[in-house]
């Protein structure tokens, strides 16, 4: 008889640990950047829901793409400390690949005297400079000259904060791709 009470207690926790194993894994679908309040020129990334609150059930470690170079983020209570100093305003481009898909956001995080200021840049607008100054430039024709040299500002002004043009695409691409994926991601 204890011999089939062990074999049954055996099977309860087999059964038991099989379903903790198999509990819902925490993912990060959105996140936004910050000013590390901790570290000086340093940024600290928080994982959100799309209301903007704070994930704080996100902990661990996750891997993320920032601006081309895979970095391991320590996730605690939803947020994570990007412990490279920023030298000076400049484009963060963060990608973050789960389950539910591939997650990215473009920031241009302006650098002042006492804080850091990230501004999320949308894929639209990125792409709708561009745009809007060739329409300009065909509908007037005198227009032509000044659209190139706004059209040339714009180029310096990414390539001096640090957007390449594999990013600027690679952000246009991931923002199309989001347009057309299922809103249940």
């Amino acid at each position: 008889m204890s011999k089939i009470l062990k074999a049954l207690l055996c099977v309860v926790i087999l059964i038991t640990s099989a379903n903790i194993a198999y509990a819902d894994k925490i993912a990060i679908k959105q996140f936004v950047v910050k000013d590390n309040p901790f570290g000086k020129n340093e940024i600290a990334v928080v994982a959100v829901d799309t209301a903007g609150v704070i994930q704080e059930a996100v902990s661990g470690d996750f891997l993320f793409s920032i601006n081309g170079f895979q970095e391991l983020l320590k996730f605690e209570n939803g947020t994570a400390f990007y412990h490279h100093k920023l030298t000076k305003s400049s484009f963060i481009y963060l990608k973050h690949e789960n389950d539910t898909g591939t997650h990215s956001t473009l920031f241009y995080v302006y650098k002042s005297d006492s804080k850091m200021i990230p501004i999320h840049i949308s894929w639209m607008v990125l792409f709708g400079i561009p745009v809007i100054l060739a329409v300009l430039a065909y509908v007037f024709k005198r227009f032509i000259i000044i659209a190139v040299a706004l059209f040339a500002i714009f180029i310096y002004f990414n390539h001096s904060g640090g957007l390449g043009i594999s990013t600027f695409f690679e952000t246009v691409v991931d923002g199309i791709k989001h347009i057309f994926s299922p809103l249940s991601s």
